[in-house]
């Protein structure tokens, strides 16, 4: 059966599609025709920054010298982000992982159950490790619409799965703002000069950001439910023309030569374990078990010997590598690029001393007050986000503007990275930058789950900024951390 497209449903019993769907699918049409690859929006990012330097006076040559400083200053966070993507969609396919998708699929009784259960552990994951929600929440949808009996909108539950990045990772353990200013030695020199060194305790800890991340699981969970279609409405995957073929059993042959015996054995991983969980006890037996979980080395080891010890024998943890790495393709060719953005910015400067950095930094502060700073900014990253699909990127893109303004107004700098994730994570839900590996798991494309997140996005962005204004009067200003 050919695959049945949205636009064109299958059968009578096809559900049509509401008017803010439609609105939906028209915007991602649009977005497919004339979107480009997210590496040429990095690009063009380097090119409208370097114009900007040398619009506010800044020596063609200095804009040069800064390009090149900058490409590599990203170099060690380029590829702890490689690494974290990695070491999450090692867990989520690793046996373990995927008996448990197994025993989840078989616990709701009805299609719209199901898209709710999909949601709650994309929303909850997300908050420990982004890659691992991606990849967890797509395979079992997957899963679940083996269930012929449950009828689940395959369309919806797709949706489903991409809502922990486009509501809660951000706030969660993997943030990359929060990694980058939680490590100093993750922070271009150009950022660190600016906000310093900014503590887990100041950003995601804090009970201000706990209760917004609540806030949006509970929302994001309740649309999911009443927003997907149940019974003869719901589209299928049969409906659609997906087939979901059941996961194929791997059997361990014996092996028959020496090289196959050093690859199925399971001494290597043992070992390899068991040096990682020793210096992970020591690292947390002393240091704070915050400080200790910042740092993206420890946190990307942890998940890296997880991961091993998951899938026991290397053989098998090398193919799951294979597989996880062309998902970092983006981050390694363009994390340098944005690395070149910040010191651009920031390091090319006119004869007078002003950079553009410090341009936007004046702007901010000429139309936001301490109250209305977490807004003003949230809803500029927010519309940045459509054509920047990177937290951490995008990041070292604004951070040098952004902590500018927050410490020229004096507004509390760990709640300014906080706005910036919460917004920043707003355009994940119809920009299919990030989508990509979930629905190439699911089969799906993006005209198909774009309408039931955008009705999520529409919904979440006034929730989102009326949270930034509210929680962030609680705040007090605290000046920049620099470490001797």
């Amino acid at each position: 059966m050919s695959r049945t497209s949205l636009e064109q449903p299958a059968g009578p019993a096809a559900a049509k599609p509401g008017r803010m769907v439609r609105v939906a699918l028209a915007f991602t049409g649009w977005a497919e025709r004339w979107f480009p690859d997210a590496f040429v929006f990095a690009a063009a990012a380097v090119v409208i920054t370097a114009l900007a330097a040398l619009a506010v006076g800044a020596p063609p040559a200095a804009v040069a010298k800064s390009f090149g400083d900058g490409f590599w200053s990203l170099i060690p966070f380029t590829m702890q982000m490689a690494m974290l993507a990695v070491g999450g969609y090692v867990v989520a396919t690793s046996p373990l992982a995927s008996r448990a998708i197994d025993q989840v699929a078989r616990w709701p009784g009805n299609g719209r159950a199901a898209v709710g259960i999909i949601a709650a552990f994309s929303l909850s994951l997300s908050l420990v490790n982004w890659g691992i929600s991606l990849m967890f929440s797509a395979l079992l949808a997957r899963a679940m619409a083996r269930r012929r009996d449950l009828d689940m909108d395959y369309r919806a539950a797709g949706a489903a799965s991409i809502l922990g990045i486009g509501a809660t990772w951000a706030l969660g353990l993997s943030s990359s703002a929060a990694q980058i200013q939680a490590n100093a030695g993750s922070l271009p020199k150009s950022i660190y000069n600016i906000g310093g060194v900014i503590p887990f305790e100041q950003t995601i800890f804090t009970w201000q950001s706990g209760l917004m991340a609540a806030i949006l699981l509970v929302i994001s969970i309740v649309i999911a439910l009443y927003s997907a279609p149940g019974g003869r409405d719901a589209m299928t995957a049969e409906k659609m023309g997906i087939e979901i073929e059941e996961p194929e059993k791997k059997t361990i042959e014996r092996p028959t030569t020496p090289s196959g015996w050093m690859e199925h054995n399971p001494a290597v991983i043992v070992f390899l374990v068991v040096l990682a969980g020793g210096w992970l006890v020591q690292e947390f037996a002393t240091k704070n078990a915050i400080l200790a979980i910042s740092n993206l080395n420890t946190y990307n080891l942890l998940f890296l010997a997880l991961g091993m010890l998951l899938h026991w024998r290397p053989r098998q943890f090398v193919d799951a590598v294979n597989k996880a790495v062309p998902a970092t393709a983006g981050v390694l060719i363009q994390f340098p690029l944005y690395g070149a953005v910040a010191a651009i910015m920031t390091s090319a400067k006119s004869a007078s001393g002003a950079s553009v950095s410090d341009v936007i930094a004046t702007w901010f502060v000429k139309i936001a007050t301490v109250e209305t700073f977490p807004v003003v900014m949230g809803i500029y990253s927010a519309v940045l986000g459509l054509f920047i699909p990177s937290g951490g990127g995008k990041w070292i893109i604004e951070a040098p503007y952004v902590l500018q303004a927050a410490v020229n107004l004096q507004s509390n700098l760990g709640w300014a990275v906080q706005a910036y994730n919460a917004a920043e994570a707003l355009p994940a839900l119809i920009n299919p930058f990030w989508m990509l590996p979930a629905l190439g798991i699911m089969g799906l494309k993006a005209r198909d789950v774009v309408g039931f997140s955008f009705l999520q996005m529409i919904i979440h962005a006034p929730v989102v900024m009326f949270l930034l204004w509210l929680l962030g009067k609680t705040f007090e200003y605290t000046p920049p951390i620099f470490l001797p």
